[in-house]
């Protein structure tokens, strides 16, 4: 088993509840693909570095968790189409 960080980035601009539900989607993802999940950094509304589709801010999160090498790349496939998610990263951390 591998140690992942996702970083994600949600819209600004979007409602209380439709975070949340982007957030538990994203989780969900995680656990269907053979994921687990051991925490979530939720940092909160900030200012991006540069403007993205003229939207200014958004929601931080970054979700640590371990899996097999074949689970990112599912997880990237459902995410990339999702429209609430401005950016998002994947990155394997080191033991």
């Amino acid at each position: 088993m591998n140690k992942y960080e996702l970083a994600l980035v949600i819209n600004g601009r979007v409602d209380e509840e439709t975070k949340l539900s982007t957030l538990e989607k994203v989780k969900e993802y995680v656990d269907r693909f053979g994921g687990t999940i051991s925490k979530v950094d939720e940092w909160g509304k900030r200012k991006l570095a540069y403007e993205i589709n003229k939207i200014r801010e958004g929601f931080y999160y970054f979700i640590h968790f371990e899996s097999n090498a074949d689970t990112p790349s599912e997880i990237e496939k459902r995410i990339r189409i999702m429209e609430s998610i401005l950016r998002f990263l994947i990155i394997r951390q080191e033991d």
